[in-house]
């Protein structure tokens, strides 16, 4: 069976887009489309901007859901399943025919412009820590936390690699300890807030207003989605967990490997980088995982 996954923010590069939006016009006609809904133009941005531009959270965003989705419609295939990490699970509704393209970029852009408002209203922060096990990381992310103080498991990205978030300080104090117990790395990440973390409430009650008012229709195909990690093909299920998403973990590995126990043996990563597919290489032997070319 066949997989469809789509990255998240972080897999930006500046070029992205580029050959699709020149070569197919139907990615032209969505991409001039997306500018329109936008109300500025992102090709700009994606084709030729400046990385810092690039990086900005209202720009990443919908530039990451933008190539993934154009690019997966453009290779007009079926896929058996879908699922996305973080920000890919919105471009994974679009592909199963849960949004429609237009509200699936607004509610991206939505996203996008929460995040960066609460980013903005406290300092926050994210860590790499690889080389220990998720029970290591979580012994300690609930050792360091305190009411105000906060640090948790973010992204689970695969065996020996997990992201973890919080406020500054907390996340300081998690990556000595974590180092202590034997972290290979522990690495502060150069992002601009605490995603997936209780720190984006603010962000997670905006974007619920924004994601009620917005028509979801059954998927054509079982959508996995990170708060559960497991497959789901009912419009409120599929709507209450998105909501969810932004406060709680990506559990990415263990959604790779439910859709590996459900059948799955090849993934197909739709969008910019590679990052998934050495994820899931690392998460399941058994499989094949490559881009769409």
């Amino acid at each position: 069976m066949n997989a469809f996954v789509f990255p998240g923010q972080g897999a930006q590069f500046v070029g992205m887009g580029k050959d699709l939006y020149e070569n197919n016009p139907k990615a032209k006609e969505l991409f001039d489309k997306a500018n329109e809904i936008l109300g500025f133009n992102i090709t700009d941005i994606m084709f030729a901007g400046t990385d810092e531009e690039l990086k900005q959270t209202k720009v990443t965003q919908p530039a990451v859901f933008l190539h993934s989705v154009i690019s997966a419609i453009c290779a007009d295939a079926r896929p058996d399943m879908v699922g996305g990490h973080s920000l890919g699970e919105f471009s994974a509704l679009v592909a199963a025919g849960v949004l429609d393209f237009e509200d699936g970029l607004k509610l991206v852009y939505a996203r996008a412009m929460a995040m960066q408002k609460a980013c903005e209203a406290k300092p926050s922060t994210m860590a790499a820590i690889i080389g220990l096990t998720d029970e290591q990381v979580e012994t300690v992310c609930s050792e360091v936390s305190t009411e105000g103080n906060v640090v948790v498991p973010a992204n689970y990205n695969c065996p020996g690699q997990l992201v973890i978030s919080g406020d500054i300080d907390a996340v300081n104090k998690a990556c000595e300890k974590l180092k202590e117990a034997g972290a290979k790395r522990a690495l502060v990440l150069n992002v601009s807030g605490a995603f997936h973390s209780p720190l984006m409430e603010p962000a997670k009650q905006e974007l619920e207003t924004a994601i009620r008012n917005t028509a979801f229709h059954e998927p054509a195909c079982p959508v996995y989605q990170n708060v559960d990690a497991k497959a789901h093909t009912q419009p409120e299920d599929i709507k209450a967990n998105l909501i969810a998403q932004l406060t709680s973990p990506v559990r990415w590995t263990q959604e790779v490997q439910e859709m590996v126990a459900n059948g799955a043996t090849d993934f197909t990563e739709c969008g910019p980088g590679k990052a998934l597919q050495g994820m899931i290489g690392r998460i399941s032997r058994e499989v094949t995982a490559h881009g769409l070319n």
